[in-house]
């Protein structure tokens, strides 16, 4: 087995979670980072009003997403850059529920990927007074990215379970949730399920 995932942020418009306007990844093989993308999105019909707040976060508005593609239309690109690697993104609710919700308002079908919160990860990993991505980021050693854009967050959260997996002796993602109590959930095969979600924005 090998240090194998790959990295996943979204950010979004505005506070419905299938409101995806920008994606960032990062791919690790063996324990480093060989490969980061992003893209901005055009969110979906009905999700697509870019609210204030959010913009203040990630500096992202309406006009620059005009020419971007739909989330169907990018879908095929994440799934490529992906394939079959665990998932793995800072507070993971947040993310895996912009994957679901997306999907279940375009009827795309959303992929069953495994997943693993950095969050938790860095609960167990480090003591700090804040487990925000940039603080942790910090502890790992990773410094003066660019918080809220999506391909440097997903970048940070690689960084945090490379020197996570080091630090607890783990060769894969899996073994070191395993060492660590944690979970390693699966995005279940969506049945019906609401579309507007409303989550606390992404730390």
């Amino acid at each position: 087995m090998a240090l194998d995932f790959t990295a996943i942020d979204f950010e979004t418009a505005n506070s419905s979670s299938a409101s995806a306007c920008a994606v960032g990844l990062a791919r690790v093989r063996d324990g480093r980072i060989v490969a980061t993308t992003g893209w901005l999105i055009r969110p979906p019909a009905g999700h697509d009003r870019f609210f204030e707040l959010n913009t203040g976060i990630h500096g992202i508005r309406a006009e620059d997403v005009v020419g971007a593609k739909t989330w169907s239309e990018q879908l095929p690109d994440l799934a490529a850059f992906v394939g079959d690697d665990v998932l793995v993104a800072h507070n993971a609710g947040f993310d895996m529920a912009v994957l679901r919700r997306a999907c279940d308002v375009t009827g795309d079908t959303v992929a069953p990927y495994r997943y693993v919160c950095s969050l938790q990860v860095a609960r167990k990993s480090y003591d700090l007074p804040s487990y925000r991505l940039p603080l942790v980021a910090s502890a790992a050693g990773y410094l003066d990215f660019a918080h809220h854009d999506a391909t440097a967050d997903a970048a940070a959260c690689a960084h945090i379970m490379i020197d996570a997996a080091q630090r607890a002796g783990a060769v894969d993602v899996v073994e070191l949730a395993m060492l660590l109590g944690l979970r390693v959930p699966q995005i279940p095969v969506p049945a019906e399920a609401p579309v507007q979600a409303l989550l606390p924005a992404a730390v």
